[in-house]
């Protein structure tokens, strides 16, 4: 499978970040791309965070007290 930059800047740009990595062409655009995937991917996480917490808010509350005691319990001290 084959990739054409048809822009100068572009490539140049390509070859220097393979170069400053130590890394291929190939590998670099690779990585580029991955975290780029990544980094948009993350761009929804506020959304999810909002509907986690107006699901959690739903929820009935236990009207149980998580003091010092209820931690010692849940770490098994007495």
């Amino acid at each position: 499978m084959t990739i054409y930059i048809k822009d100068t800047a572009t490539d140049a740009a390509v070859r220097e970040l393979a170069r400053l990595r130590g890394q291929g062409l190939t590998e670099a655009i690779q990585n580029a791309v991955k975290n780029e995937l990544e980094r948009e991917r993350r761009k929804d996480l506020p959304e999810r965070l909002t509907a986690v917490t107006q699901r959690f808010s739903t929820l009935p509350k236990s009207g149980l007290t998580a003091d010092k005691v209820f931690y010692d319990t849940l770490s098994g001290d007495p």
